[in-house]
């Protein structure tokens, strides 16, 4: 098929207009691979005096153990000043760190230096998570970290309400295609057709062609989301440990005849090439996840420097996912080309989108804990 360039499709902007760019949590060991170095990171960190507290923290301009700073919307941490805070770690919650990198982070607002509470509030059941990076366009149902990157929620509102959609858009393409769309669609659809360098839309008045493209779209959102079943790579072929993985691995090396991956002198297989070879970022992905976990540069006696002592069998099953994910997105992120045929957004009224659209919607009945225990109104 011949390329189909998308001059005057309507950007990605004016059809999910509410864009944010993502947290900064401005210091890395509030974030890591396993939550159980995490909660002891904060344990050390609680337990040391006040001076040496201060220095662990890694302070900077935003954020210091004397920070007094608002509740993250969702979370029930303390707002007391850090310099004073005891007890249990916040339970770490799951985020997306880099392109099909899942980690833990403390769901503190006293650790993080700019947290985009506009996003903590929408999180959550029904909510996911468009992300631009420069490659790639990525779709997930945790709070997104990767930098750089834009971040477009496709609900306005918590339990996922009002889409973030430009208004009228729905209603017009169903009118046009002969039935229902709705908001999933539309992002399965951008998932299958937008290309990431250009960020433009093609909307096609073909019924035929939108189910095709939904179909695609649909299964990139699975397989980046792997809500429900667990995927599986086709024949009934499935990576699994066949060498036992040492205790601390060091080196990460694949072999294409064997379609092997070792880790030192352990082995899984069978590791499809499409895998191994899969980048974001001009960077192998299996090769960035596995350096993640294995690096030994934190400096000793900061935060950074607590970890696990030993491969956690947590990472062995998630190696073994990412494998299958990878291979399967390798198949189904073909390009598919569709003609943008639909002219009429602008007589249908769906664009120019007004600008209160372009911003978070308020939350007007959900109180939030400010600094020192506080109650404000949003």
């Amino acid at each position: 098929m011949p390329s189909v360039t998308h001059d005057d499709a309507p950007p990605l902007g004016d059809l999910m207009p509410w864009a944010v760019a993502p947290p900064r949590v401005g210091r890395g060991w509030p974030v890591g691979p396993d939550d159980a170095s995490l909660r002891a990171r904060w344990d050390v960190l609680v337990g040391a005096e006040r001076v040496e507290r201060a220095a662990l923290f890694e302070p900077s301009r935003a954020r210091s153990p004397e920070s007094a700073v608002a509740q993250l919307p969702g979370q029930a941490t303390d707002t007391g000043r850090l310099a004073h805070a005891e007890g249990p770690c916040p339970a770490p919650v799951r985020v997306l760190y880099a392109p099909y990198d899942e980690q833990w982070l403390i769901p503190d607002h006293r650790l993080i230096d700019v947290a985009r509470p506009e996003l903590w509030r929408v999180a959550g059941a029904g909510q996911v998570f468009l992300v631009e990076t420069p490659d790639a366009l990525l779709a997930t149902s945790l709070l997104p970290l990767l930098r750089p990157a834009r971040i477009r929620p496709l609900y306005r509102r918590p339990g996922g309400r009002e889409p973030n959609l430009a208004p009228g858009l729905l209603e017009h393409l169903s009118g046009v295609l002969g039935t229902p769309v709705g908001p999933e669609d539309v992002l399965a659809w951008i998932l299958a057709t937008t290309p990431p360098t250009e960020l433009r839309v093609p909307l096609t008045d073909d019924p035929e062609v939108w189910a095709e493209g939904i179909r695609r779209g649909r299964r990139l959102l699975w397989l980046h989301r792997r809500d429900g079943d667990r995927p599986r790579l086709p024949g009934g072929r499935r990576p699994y440990v066949r060498a036992p993985l040492p205790p601390r691995p060091v080196t990460l090396r694949y072999d294409r005849e064997e379609e092997s991956l070792h880790l030192d002198e352990g082995r899984v297989s069978p590791v499809p090439a499409q895998a191994w070879d899969f980048e974001a970022g001009g960077v192998r992905v299996l090769e960035q996840w596995f350096a993640r976990r294995t690096a030994q540069d934190a400096p000793p006696g900061t935060l950074a420097a607590v970890g696990p002592t030993a491969w956690p069998q947590a990472w062995t099953s998630e190696l073994l996912e990412l494998v299958t994910v990878l291979t399967l997105l390798a198949e189904a992120r073909e390009p598919f080309e569709a003609e943008h045929r639909i002219k009429d957004l602008g007589e249908a009224g769906v664009v120019p989108v007004p600008r209160r659209y372009y911003r978070p919607a308020s939350v007007l009945d959900h109180r939030e804990e400010g600094p020192e225990g506080q109650f404000t109104l949003l």
